[in-house]
């Protein structure tokens, strides 16, 4: 495939042949395109000098990348392509390189709630009868399942999925737009039909740097890839949401709201709790309706009723919608049921791992349990260090019993981030071995009690001091439940 065919354009009007695209040096094979990108330690405009002697016919970067490996081009017989935003410019590349995508593709965003949203997504079209996929924290899910190591991939990574996941016969795919992945402009090659916004809170400012700049990345979803003649479903209950509806209302984009106030499309009436789920009365233009959903905590109906909107908006009849909403299962790692007791105490895993998160998961499961609620957590070390006070004090204000433990400490020190959650939650037990803060979480439960293991949800491993040691948080639950009931493991 030429350059011009992808949409690029070489200095002095060179229309090289392409015979793959790639954003890592060593994947290089003669006559490909190699992406040299800014980085956040290194630009990949060093790496030049050795993807042009292993055979790179073309190098795409932006002018910062030119000036730095302006002496390994100089005598290059490889094209150079120079734009401001070479992110973007090899989002659509890859778009058009493997070119099929499934026909309906949705997408969303927020701090919390996008991998719920997008399983539930996919759960409704597949109930329904549609060859689905969900993409996003948990991989690839559905129809066609596989790893992926980001909630947004690189833009090849992604279109090769895309591709190959048509290609299985996938008709219909919902996937999360992470901030780092809008900001890096990965999603700019998609084909949206609609886009969700889920909620905003404090999370990943040690990437932003600023609420300003993390609110902007988000936005972009709306702003930038999904087109104008999109549908944009909206959770209302979020102070940032009429931000969102105003874009789409300038942009000329359908909107459908969800939420708890008058005017709401998808309007929440009543919840009522029980210990495996819930029963949820709303609204849909006017007419009443009640589900069961076997689902825990409350903020679960306004994740169940997005997705409807979203599949609503792809065109699915909403009362087939509705009538499949009782068959919604619980995503992996997201308030999932690990484990219980046997005095019937029960444990939950969840994902939480932001201020709001906590708070959210905690208040969502209080009208579920009768007794106290017990919580084990801690905080992600090189990542945004704010909000580490901030959760100690969402879990004191909400939990009865709280166990500071380590999440995944990455290269800090273990000890000063549980210092600096402690210092929110004086009263809390530190106990930093994981597996053992979750058998003391476990002990402390008696009839009626309930015990969150949060920040870790879906993850099977452990990050510390560069190392990922095996560790599953419901692996552990089932352990911890077993050796204290004395069953056989």
């Amino acid at each position: 495939m030429s350059l011009s065919a992808l949409g690029l354009a070489a200095r002095g009007g060179r229309d090289a042949a392409v015979t793959g695209l790639a954003v890592d040096s060593r994947a290089v094979e003669p006559g490909m395109l190699f992406a040299a990108l800014p980085g956040s330690a290194v630009h990949g405009a060093q790496f030049i000098p050795q993807v042009l002697e292993a055979g790179a016919g073309a190098v795409l970067t932006d002018p910062e990348g030119a000036r730095i490996a302006a002496g390994a081009l100089a005598g290059s017989p490889a094209a150079l392509v120079v734009v401001e935003e070479p992110r973007a410019a090899l989002a659509r590349a890859a778009a058009l390189w493997f070119g099929a995508q499934p026909e309906v593709m949705v997408a969303v965003t927020g701090t919390n709630g996008k991998t719920s949203v997008a399983t539930f997504t996919r759960q409704i079209w597949m109930a329904l009868g549609e060859p689905a996929i969900n993409l996003g924290t948990t991989g690839i899910e559905g129809a066609w399942e596989a790893p992926l190591h980001h909630t947004t991939p690189d833009p090849i990574t992604l279109h090769r999925a895309l591709a190959a996941a048509e290609a299985e016969g996938v008709t219909h795919a919902a996937m999360e737009a992470s901030s780092h992945g809008l900001d890096q402009h990965r999603l700019d090659g998609v084909r949206l039909m609609a886009a969700a916004f889920t909620n905003f809170t404090q999370d990943h400012l040690d990437y932003h740097k600023s609420f300003e700049a993390y609110f902007e990345a988000k936005a972009g979803l709306f702003t930038r890839v999904l087109p104008e003649d999109g549908t944009v479903v909206v959770n209302m209950a979020d102070p940032k949401a009429a931000e969102i509806a105003e874009i789409a209302r300038e942009r000329g984009q359908d909107l459908l709201s969800v939420g708890r106030g008058e005017g709401c499309d998808l309007r929440i009436l009543a919840q009522r709790f029980d210990a495996t789920g819930q029963d949820l009365r709303f609204t849909w233009m006017g007419r009443s309706v009640q589900v069961r959903l076997n689902l825990i905590g409350g903020f679960q109906a306004e994740n169940v009723l997005v997705a409807a909107g979203l599949a609503i908006a792809t065109g699915e009849p909403p009362n087939d919608v509705f009538g499949v909403l009782d068959k919604l299962s619980t995503v992996r790692g997201r308030m999932q049921l690990a484990a219980t007791r046997e005095n019937g105490a029960a444990v939950f895993v969840d994902y939480a791992h932001t201020p709001d998160a906590v708070e959210t998961a905690l208040k969502a499961l209080r009208p579920h349990v009768m007794g106290r609620l017990v919580v084990v957590f801690g905080a992600g070390g090189d990542r945004d260090r704010t909000k580490r006070p901030l959760m100690g004090a969402a879990a004191a204000a909400h939990a009865d019993v709280l166990i500071v433990t380590d999440d995944n400490p990455r290269s800090e020190d273990p000890a000063e981030i549980r210092a600096a959650i402690l210092a929110a939650c004086p009263g809390a037990t530190e106990v930093g071995d994981r597996a053992e803060a979750i058998l003391r979480g476990v002990a402390e439960l008696g009839p009626g009690d309930a015990l969150l293991i949060a920040g870790k949800g879906h993850e099977s491993g452990q990050t510390v001091a560069g190392i990922v040691y095996p560790f599953d948080d419901v692996e552990q639950a089932s352990l911890a439940v077993a050796a204290l009931d004395g069953r056989p493991v």
